[in-house]
């Protein structure tokens, strides 16, 4: 049966969070340390979403324009 630090370790690296540093937190009881850590992850998730959406947008705009010409 899975712990819970494995059920809580095995998210993190799902959700690209790593895992290792989070596991030491963990396991030194440091949750605050933890919260914080998994913030930052987060942020630099959205950061990576927003620019991913940049991205999008921009070759939407390119499609736009392209089918214009037609």
């Amino acid at each position: 049966m899975e712990t819970q630090f494995e059920k809580i370790t095995a998210a993190l690296e799902y959700a690209g969070c790593p895992a290792d540093k989070a596991a030491k937190l963990l396991e030194a009881g440091m949750q605050e340390d933890l919260i914080h850590h998994m913030r930052l992850c987060r942020c630099e998730k959205m950061d990576d979403l927003h620019r991913i959406q940049k991205q999008i947008d921009c070759l939407d705009a390119l499609i736009r324009q392209m089918k214009k010409k037609d």
